[in-house]
């Protein structure tokens, strides 16, 4: 049996771009990805908004906030290098009241100390941007912009193809042993060996990495992300990207209006359990999944710390009027018949047995193997540079 160089686990945009730094730092190494799915990006990477974010939210000094500030740039020079769709167009952060200017200012103060190209603006001069908002100030972040993340992911396939290595889809892991310095990936379509293993199966990352021995110390919980986009003919509410102050208490951004690379707008997401792991829809349940979570401490910790929140979030999930009025917060002038649902996401969070949230990338190194256990937004905006650092700590 041919013996793999490296295998990566998972053929999301953070798999992939990890394939691709391979077969560029070690030219002639047998490189070989592992994807259960039938194409690319079928997950978490398909199923965002593809917006290139700026770093401006993140803890200073934090993977999330080097790697983001970072790959915005490079991201967007990989985009006009190889003919890939994107704008940057900017955006918008907006306090609809006096009780969020404090929060506002303490944005600006983080984006400063990420060094994000950040500016205070007021409700006039945001008005001129965005003419349907209502705010009584705001942040414009010029540097944030938009592409299509699946467009990239198959730029990262075609390099990784063209520079020998091979990407194996319908290919489920089953099981991972160790063997003579060698690990043993056991699949639905036999057996692969290789010399190094890095795991890069996002929604299933926890699994992947007990299944090779590895302890992450932490559980991936699925949140479903549920999204409305406006009719054609309301496209022209939103002409850049509006996000509202974010809760810091809170895991998610609250509900705001991205601008799509198609042309589309789409307006959320509100953030509710999924009782699957790739549950895009509220009908799907999956046993297993459903009872690790409900089985999880962390799970009820995190949920009583954040019962507010966490009910607003169920109700905005089955009242459209009351997704509506969260959207009017930021443009009144959007109804209730503009809003048309559209795909969902879902966001594999990793969280501690004490409800503490795993906050940023989470990389975990083991003997001549790794797994990337955490990697919500931006891994997308930050992926070049995730894959980069991840090739700088393998070993030959």
């Amino acid at each position: 049996m041919a013996v793999n160089d490296y295998i990566v686990v998972g053929g999301g945009i953070i798999g992939l771009s990890t394939a691709m730094h391979l077969t560029r730092r070690f030219p002639g190494a047998s490189v070989r990805v592992l994807e259960k799915e039938s194409e690319v990006a079928m997950h978490q990477t398909g199923r965002n908004s593809g917006v290139i974010h700026s770093g401006i939210y993140y803890k200073p000094g934090s993977y999330k906030a080097r790697f983001c500030q970072a790959g915005a740039s490079s991201m967007v020079d990989f985009c006009r290098t190889h003919g890939l769709k994107y704008e940057v167009c900017g955006k918008l952060i907006v306090a609809v009241d006096e009780s969020e200017i404090l929060g506002l200012e303490r944005l600006y103060e983080r984006g400063l100390a990420n060094g994000v190209p950040v500016e205070r603006i007021s409700k006039e001069e945001a008005a001129e941007i965005e003419p349907h908002l209502q705010c009584v100030a705001a942040l414009r972040v010029k540097s944030t912009g938009i592409t299509s993340y699946r467009a990239v992911c198959r730029e990262y396939l075609r390099q990784i193809q063209e520079a020998g290595g091979e990407v194996c889809f319908d290919t489920r892991v089953k099981g991972i042993q160790h063997e003579g310095g060698e690990s043993l990936v056991e699949t639905n379509r036999g057996v692969f060996r290789t010399r190094f293993l890095i795991n890069c199966a996002g929604l299933h990352s926890d699994r992947v990495a007990k299944r090779a021995g590895a302890d992450p110390d932490a559980q991936i919980v699925p949140f479903r992300g549920e999204y409305f986009e406006l009719a054609p003919s309301k496209r022209g509410l939103v002409k850049h990207l509006i996000y509202p102050v974010p809760n810091p208490q809170f895991p998610f951004l609250g509900v705001h209006f991205t601008r799509i690379i198609d042309g589309s707008v789409h307006a959320g997401p509100n953030a509710v359990l999924a009782f699957a792991r790739e549950g895009y829809f509220k009908s799907q349940i999956n046993i297993r999944d459903l009872t690790e979570t409900l089985t999880f401490p962390g799970f009820w910790k995190l949920a009583m710390r954040h019962m507010d929140e966490g009910f607003k979030e169920m109700v905005r999930s089955v009242s459209k009027a009351a997704f509506t009025k969260s959207l009017q917060r930021l443009i009144p002038s959007v109804e209730s018949d503009d809003l048309v649902p559209c795909k969902s996401g879902i966001r594999a969070q990793a969280l501690t047995r004490d409800g503490g949230l795993v906050d940023d990338f989470l990389i975990i190194e083991g003997e001549r193997t790794m797994h990337v256990c955490n990697a919500p937004s931006p891994a997308a905006t930050a992926s070049l540079e995730i894959g980069k650092e991840i090739v700088s700590r393998v070993i030959k």
